[in-house]
């Protein structure tokens, strides 16, 4: 690239502001996961689609947090992390979960919860589970993006549509068993 065309990068960053960035954001299609904690800093949990895998060895997933959520503190505190993969039905535990209004106790009223290995609540319905030490935790902007060692997986038998966020909006997508039967009629 020649010198004179090159791309006035100073231009390009100040273009980039937090609106369009979200716009933006809104067109990549993710996960609706709750995200949940609990030990010596309390329960807590929270709607996240910021979550993917990492290496499968050894397991690991990456989960970001906002680090003004109130409830971000508790899941470094304690240090665990439970990861509830959602499913169609599921929308109206993620938008309890989103919310910043409501309790820890209003959060956990909604849907069956259980404990496995590290004592982090999980969604006893949800499509997959997954049970986590929190291992590393990096800051990026106004986040911390954790990275979480799978200590137990559990995936729902009969849970067969998954929950999307896309467009600011939820979307499902059919497990591959869904899928063979759609294509072969």
């Amino acid at each position: 690239m020649q010198p004179d065309t090159m791309p006035d990068t100073a231009r390009l960053q100040s273009a980039v502001t937090t609106t369009l960035f979200r716009d933006a954001m809104s067109r990549l299609g993710a996960p609706v996961t709750i995200v949940t904690t609990s030990g010596p800093a309390g329960r807590q949990g929270l709607t996240v689609s910021a979550m993917t895998s990492v290496s499968d060895t050894p397991p690991t997933v990456l989960v970001c947090l906002n680090r003004a959520n109130r409830s971000h503190e508790a899941f470094v505190r304690n240090g665990v992390i439970g990861i509830s993969l959602l499913s169609q039905g599921h929308e109206d535990i993620a938008g309890t979960f989103a919310s910043s209004t409501r309790s820890a106790d209003e959060k956990f009223a909604m849907g069956a919860w259980h404990a496995d290995v590290t004592g982090a609540p999980l969604l006893v319905d949800a499509l997959a589970t997954f049970d986590c030490t929190i291992s590393t935790v990096h800051m990026s902007g106004s986040h911390d993006v954790m990275f979480c060692a799978v200590k137990a997986i559990h995936i729902h038998p009969a849970a067969a549509t998954g929950l999307a966020w896309f467009g600011r909006r939820f979307h499902y997508l059919p497990s591959a068993g869904d899928a063979r039967r759609d294509r072969l009629g």
